[in-house]
Formats: structure tokens, sequence, C-alpha cells
């Protein structure tokens, strides 16, 4: 008999020939999550096990797992050979004090057992009640749902606890991608939705010291710290934007401030993208929120750049992403107050149906070249560690 970590992935199985290449990656990224730690990862038939592991670091394995995308469920189980007897000792052993109700539920994947799920559920539940007279049975709603898993390489696996993990797929399976990273709540949840869909991240800040100060950047680094735990090593580009915005408040009308800002910041994420391998810009934008997340801004912003821009928040009402914030540890630290250079210059109306050609004609009266290529000289890179 052996405890060991019985991992479950959801998607993969739909990825037909690739699926291969899906399970290698999220094996890799799970060494990867629980480096430091002595265990040994093993496959069988639609699960890998952790095991060999030390116990006492158990509760800390399991914590780390539950951030690896690509798993949709972790459970700490009992292996045993597949022997009816063993089977029967195991299910004898459980703790079913203060429960009333049970269910047992058995997948059998080793088809050369005697016995059909069915039938082995039926005789382990008998095996149960014998030794707890006082439960009942309840196929829908037990207090308790034993599960039994036969798996083909001769091991059954007892548990009746399952941990939810992160789900989507494995980390980098979808390429990488460039995140605007501001201080506010949507941004690291927009990082943290696309790494679930598999795409590694790097990031963007703009910074416009002096306006704004040395604790937003610091705020801006944390930030992308606690999503680090999700989505692996993260590169922080941080780029000032001084001077492009102090351009922009003397050169453009104010209520297109904005507009032109964000064509700025999204020309110069593209030129990351270029440099760094990225195949997307990311952002935190959603459908309305603002005057610069409107229908009309985002086709303006969208057309000074050929590359994807993936908006994972679009529509997803506030209250829906402080949830998600607060899930993943970032809200506390988002709603420090402190400033970021979307504050700065802030007009008091901004436009919320800008047209490509008044922007253009604005950016006229600017050297866009010049102004980004000096922001990219001040640019200064981070390498966020892991979590």
């Amino acid at each position: 008999m052996n405890r060991v970590l019985l991992l479950k992935f959801g998607e993969l199985f739909l990825k037909g020939k690739n699926k291969r290449e899906f399970l290698k990656l999220l094996k890799r990224n799970i060494v990867s999550k629980l480096n430091g730690i002595e265990f040994n990862l093993v496959e069988t038939q639609g699960r890998l096990i952790v095991c060999e592991y030390d116990v006492e670091q158990e509760d800390e394995i399991v914590e780390k797992l539950q951030t690896v995308f690509g798993l949709i469920g972790v459970a700490s189980a009992i292996e045993i050979d597949t022997l009816l007897e063993n089977i029967e000792k195991q299910v004898k052993e459980l703790d079913f004090e203060g429960v009333k109700t049970f269910k047992v539920e058995v997948k059998r994947a080793d088809k050369a057992f005697f016995m059909t799920s069915m039938e082995l559920e039926r005789h382990l539940g008998s095996v149960v009640l014998g030794k707890n007279p006082h439960l009942k049975v309840d196929v829908y709603k037990p207090q308790v749902l034993v599960n039994v898993e036969l798996r083909v390489n001769v091991k059954t696996y007892i548990y009746d606890k399952q941990l939810p993990c992160a789900g989507g797929l494995p980390l980098g399976s979808a390429g990488k991608g460039m995140l605007l990273l501001s201080g506010g709540i949507d941004s690291p949840v927009a990082g943290y939705l696309m790494s679930k869909r598999g795409l590694k991240l790097e990031a963007v800040h703009f910074h416009s010291y002096p306006y704004t100060s040395v604790q937003a950047k610091e705020k801006v680094l944390e930030l992308a710290k606690e999503i680090s735990a999700y989505c692996g090593k993260i590169k922080l580009h941080i780029v000032s934007f001084t001077e492009i915005q102090e351009e922009i408040h003397k050169n453009c009308d104010p209520e297109y401030m904005i507009t032109i800002m964000r064509r700025v910041m999204m020309r110069i994420a593209q030129k990351l993208c270029e440099e760094n391998d990225c195949g997307a810009i990311v952002t935190g934008e959603s459908l309305g929120q603002v005057a610069s997340q409107t229908m009309q801004s985002m086709n303006v912003t969208n057309a000074v750049v050929t590359l994807p821009v993936f908006r994972p928040l679009i529509a997803f009402d506030k209250e829906d992403i402080m949830d998600i914030a607060r899930k993943i540890g970032t809200y506390e630290t988002s709603i420090l107050p402190y400033e970021d250079c979307c504050t700065v210059f802030l007009p008091k109306n901004p436009v919320i149906r800008p047209t490509i050609k008044r922007a253009q004609i604005l950016e006229r009266r600017l050297d866009i070249e010049g102004l980004i290529e000096r922001a990219m000289q001040s640019k200064e890179v981070v390498e966020i560690l892991e979590g």
C-alpha cells in the first residue's frame, strides 16, 4: 500500500493525435512547479501519478499542483495491487465517523478484472455497510463519495476527496503573448485567463515618473509576482512613458489623449512582441467599462498593429473580474492607492466614439517614431521568477 497523488487532466482528451505533445508539456510543467521536492511522476492510462514523496510535504505539493494549468483535479489516494481482497480490506478501513450517507463509484479502466464497474460498486457498497451498519446509500448527494479506480497498470486507487485544480491547457501550449500590465484589477486577471488557455506570458508596464511614484512601479512588480504563481516565470518590460504623455498633452486635443496614448502603447507592445517572439498582445479591456474601451475606441487602437489582440475580459462584468482577482490573490495588491500612467493628464470628457481618421490627423503633430525609439531605449527588463 502506498500513498500517492492522483492527477486528472481535462481537455487533453480532446487533442487526438496531438495529445502526446500536450501531455509531455504538462509533465514538464509539473516537474518545474515541484522543483526542489523529491518525487516521481508516473503516467498510466488517463492519469498522472505523483509518488515516492515525503508524506509530510503532501499539503505543499497539493497546493502547488492546484496552480498547474492543464490539471483539473488532484486526489490523495491509496495505491494497492488490483486484487479483490485488497480492495475490500481498504474500503473496510475507511473512516465514516459522523457520516450518514455514502456512495461507491468505480472506474474500471482495467477491463481484465472479472467484475464490471456496477458489480464492483454493489459489492463494495455491501462491504462498507457490513462494517458500518448505520450508513445509508445515497446515489445522488452522498456525504462521502468513495472513488475506486482500477487502472491498466494493475493498480487500484482509492480516495474520497478530490480537490480542484486550475484547469485549462498546459502553459506554453498556445505560444507566447505580451500582456499590457497596469496596476489595476483587470490586466492581471486577463493574463491569468490567457495563461489558462496555454499562453506563456511576457509583460510590458508603462510608467510616467515623476508623475507616477516608485510605489506604483513596485505595485506592478508585486502583481507580476502574484500571477507568476499560475503563469510561470515572466519577463517584465518596464517602459518610460513620460515624454510620450507630455507630448500628447501639449499637441493633441484633450478628448483624444487616451486614444492616442493607447495607440502608442499598442505600437510599443508590438515592437516588444517582434523582439521577443510573442504572437499576440493581451489587454484587460472590458467592453464599455470606460471611455477607452468602447467598440469604436478598441477599433481605433487595433488599427496600428497587425498582431492579434486578445481581450479575455471583453464580456465580463466588473464584479466577475474582481471575483477572479480575489481567487488568484491579486485583488488586494491591485486596489492599493498608487496611480498608474493612465491616470496622468486624464481629460474630463474623453471621446467615446473616436475615428481612425481623426487620430491619424492628431498624430501628425507628434514625432511618433522618435518618441517610441526613445521609450524603447529607456526600457528596463525584470525577470519575475515563478510564484
